[in-house]
């Protein structure tokens, strides 16, 4: 069994028979004592953040997790067909996986699922960044450096000022932010 100096971002255990992701942690080392480790995790199962602290040398149960590349095909209800780039095998991923991610979501996207031990699926990313086509944008208002962009799936983006309709820009898909213009 591992203990709290294995501890790493996006590493997955088991704390109270619930599975946790871990999001960020914090080597605490107070004035007289032992070394606390503060663990910012989520709860796989029900997306619920919360915060665990470990003594310094405290065993955790660390849940291998195996992570493949699956190609989306279609939506189908509450989950996305998707196929497994290696086998070919294709299986229903839940949408909740991937979050406020989602919306970026493009046919034939290559994504990344980690499964667990039991090849249940834990969560899934998209790839990092996506380009996509300005279909409306404001007129940029004197003395201000950003305005509001509609890309192509209704989303609307904070972009710079000259950022125009029909220019393709490129968007971080975890925060949603404006990344930069692309050039054709």
């Amino acid at each position: 069994m591992a203990t709290t100096s294995d501890i790493s971002k996006n590493a997955f255990f088991r704390y109270n028979n619930e599975l946790q992701q871990v999001m960020s942690y914090d080597h605490i080392t107070p004035g007289k004592g032992n070394a606390i480790y503060s663990v910012k995790c989520r709860n796989v199962e029900t997306g619920k953040q919360s915060e665990i602290r470990f003594r310094s040398g405290e065993k955790i149960d660390f849940i291998r997790v195996d992570e493949h590349e699956m190609q989306f095909i279609y939506a189908e209800g509450d989950f996305l067909v998707c196929m497994n780039q290696e086998t070919f095998e294709q299986l229903h991923i839940p949408k909740m996986l991937f979050a406020e991610s989602i919306q970026f979501l493009q046919e034939g996207m290559v994504l990344k699922i980690r499964f667990d031990e039991n090849e249940k699926p834990l969560n899934g990313s998209l790839p990092p960044h996506v380009d996509l086509e300005v279909i409306y944008t404001e007129d940029g208002v004197k003395g201000k450096s950003l305005k509001t962009a509609e890309v192509k799936g209704g989303i609307k983006v904070q972009v710079p000022i000259f950022v125009s309709t029909g220019d393709v820009i490129r968007i971080h898909t975890e925060t949603g932010e404006y990344l930069e213009r692309v050039m054709k």
